[in-house]
């Protein structure tokens, strides 16, 4: 039985055609809600499932209406390049979580109020919705997803 929860959301994001592709890898793996942080999301022709009509869009105008916001007991993760993330390969998912992603163009505002930060070693920096992807694939392979 799975147990636990989910969510995956951005932070400003600099290109909206990037999350209509998050959220549809967020519906694909299952997650169980997704948000934005300091944007609005619109339609995007990346988003071919409709997500938002499948699972739950929550749309923050802050970070701190974000805090305001956070379920009991979640676990947030950032999702950034950082000396203090943990490499992905070895990191475990907290069962109840909430991951997120800084825009294209920065970093998480907030990542010291994280209780995780991970980064995916690669050469070069991915693309958010990439990232976000992998991300999911990731909970979903060691057992936390579908």
């Amino acid at each position: 039985m799975k147990r636990g929860y989910f969510g995956i959301g951005v932070e400003n994001i600099k290109s909206t055609v990037n999350v209509g592709t998050l959220w549809r890898s967020a519906f694909c793996f299952d997650a169980n809600f997704i948000f934005t942080i300091g944007q609005r999301y619109s339609r995007q022709c990346s988003d071919t499932v409709k997500a938002p009509r499948h699972i739950p869009l929550f749309q923050y105008e802050n970070k701190d209406d974000f805090w305001r916001s956070l379920p009991y007991d979640c676990q947030i993760v950032g999702v950034e390049i950082t000396n203090k993330a943990e490499n992905i390969y070895t990191f475990i998912h907290p069962e109840r979580t909430i991951y997120v992603l800084g825009p294209e163009d920065g970093s998480l505002s907030f990542i010291e109020k994280c209780h995780k930060v991970i980064y995916i070693p690669t050469k070069f920096c991915l693309n958010v919705a990439t990232a976000g992807s992998i991300v999911l694939y990731d909970r979903n392979l060691k057992g936390g997803g579908i």
